[in-house]
């Protein structure tokens, strides 16, 4: 857990209880995520709320996803004082707070399994070489109506296009999210409609990885409570609908130097603007595409997402204009070098964000450690190239299935150190037993297609 003096520490408790009582709270909610990255919550009444600052909350570990097992399951939750928020749609007679809290054992110590922790051990690399890592992700999302019977259906709510405003139903559902995600301290930058029906996308503010991730996790389920008071269902799925563009988390990343806060990303002479920092960590993030797919992509249907023809990345290869390849380096204002950065677009909503940014992280870091050489961009269109060509100029493609991404991250030790031996086979498991469900279970489509044939 960042360090924090106890001086310190005792003056932000004080403020956060003093505002708490003005906000006229009575319940908080002490939030963290199980490996998958589905949101936990343990409440307690406002009475408790000092104690639980100054000593944690008790909780047992061994219900949760990827958690401790039954023998190890005593464990407690430490509020960060920094994440306080009070919960828009929860104001009124019992109004509710939330904090996202580090998950401890027994012994004091950050618990190995907490994706949290798993991403601050990885950001801890990153301060011993000098460096802070930031990122700005563009989590997309569709907005579905229920049926006739009132169930849960990939029904998009309205028929709009890319930017649509005319044809575009929920631009008030839109207003009344970014309205939640500032009151939760989320700072918005812009919101509009996606390129499918149904389909939408909010940004927020770039901004360090620990306080993006946490703001990801905030993102998803204010989004869900305000569609919910709507009618309406935000889905997440990469993949909900056949034949349309899917819902990506294209990943923004940039690092600074600890020491002036100065972009390590720029040099001003280089062609692309990029500094050897800049490229290795680059090279590094694309030696490692593959094994990182299971934890960017972690899903079954995110590799229905992750083919050709839908603006989503297949190719392993880095480019400055071309958004068919896996990192893009986005165009800047003249002059404004600090927003230079990196575009990775292969991640989807559907993973953890603490663990997506840990291993981004990591694989770059391995880059710049091992200054791996950064090949030349491709420009053109990759879905224009054959096999042949993809051959003679070396360029890989992501997996194809969740069960291929799983082989290639069980290859991948640099991927695994970033996720922790706990987190890492916890994963493996909970994802191999979805993989091998997929497998044996019998689609629609396949009775569709050979029922009547064979």
């Amino acid at each position: 857990m960042a360090s924090v003096d106890i001086a310190n520490r005792t003056i932000v408790a004080e403020q956060v209880l003093e505002e708490a009582a003005r906000e006229g709270v009575k319940f908080i909610n002490l939030q963290f995520t199980d490996v998958i990255g589905v949101v936990k919550s343990v409440t307690i009444p406002v009475e408790q709320f000092r104690d639980a600052i100054e000593h944690g909350k008790w909780f047992d570990g061994s219900s949760i996803e990827g958690f401790a097992r039954i023998a190890e399951s005593d464990m407690y939750l430490m509020p960060d004082l920094s994440t306080f928020s009070v919960i828009p749609w929860e104001r009124g007679d019992n109004t509710t707070a939330r904090l996202i809290c580090w998950v401890h054992n027994p012994n004091g110590e950050l618990f190995p399994g907490d994706p949290r922790a798993v991403l601050y051990k990885v950001l801890q690399e990153a301060q011993e070489l000098g460096l802070k890592y930031n990122t700005g992700p563009e989590l997309e999302f569709f907005l579905f109506k229920p049926d006739d019977a009132g169930r849960i259906a990939a029904l998009p709510h309205d028929r709009g296009g890319y930017f649509d405003l005319s044809t575009d139903l929920a631009s008030h559902v839109r207003k009344d999210m970014v309205n939640a995600l500032m009151a939760m301290g989320i700072n918005v930058e812009t919101s509009h409609h996606e390129v499918a029906a149904g389909q939408h996308e909010i940004d927020f503010e770039y901004a360090d990885a620990l306080q993006t991730a946490d703001n990801a996790v905030t993102f998803k389920y204010t989004l869900k409570a305000v569609a919910q008071s709507y009618g309406l269902h935000a889905t997440f799925m990469p993949k909900p609908i056949f034949g349309i563009n899917g819902s990506g988390m294209h990943t923004h990343q940039s690092l600074a130097t600890l020491d002036t806060g100065d972009n390590a990303f720029v040099d001003q002479a280089d062609e692309y603007g990029l500094s050897k920092i800049a490229k290795h960590f680059i090279a590094g993030q694309l030696h490692h595409a593959r094994g990182m797919s299971a934890v960017l992509a972690p899903t079954v249907n995110s590799y229905k997402r992750l083919v050709p023809g839908y603006e989503a990345p297949v190719y392993i290869s880095w480019a400055r204009v071309n958004r068919s390849a896996l990192i893009r380096v986005p165009k800047i204002t003249p002059g404004q070098f600090k927003a230079t950065r990196i575009e990775l677009r292969c991640p989807d909503p559907a993973c953890n964000p603490y663990l997506a940014f840990a291993v981004m992280l990591k694989a770059g870091l391995d880059g710049i450690k091992r200054k791996l050489p950064l090949h030349e961009p491709v420009e053109e269109n990759l879905y224009h190239f054959d096999e042949s060509e993809l051959k003679r100029r070396n360029i890989r493609m992501l997996p194809a299935t969740l069960g291929e991404a799983l082989e290639e991250l069980q290859r991948d030790t640099v991927v695994q150190e970033g996720l922790g031996e706990h987190v890492y086979e916890r994963f493996i498991e909970a994802k191999t037993q979805e993989w091998d469900e997929y497998r044996m279970y019998v689609s629609q489509w396949e009775l569709d297609r050979y029922l009547e044939v064979f």
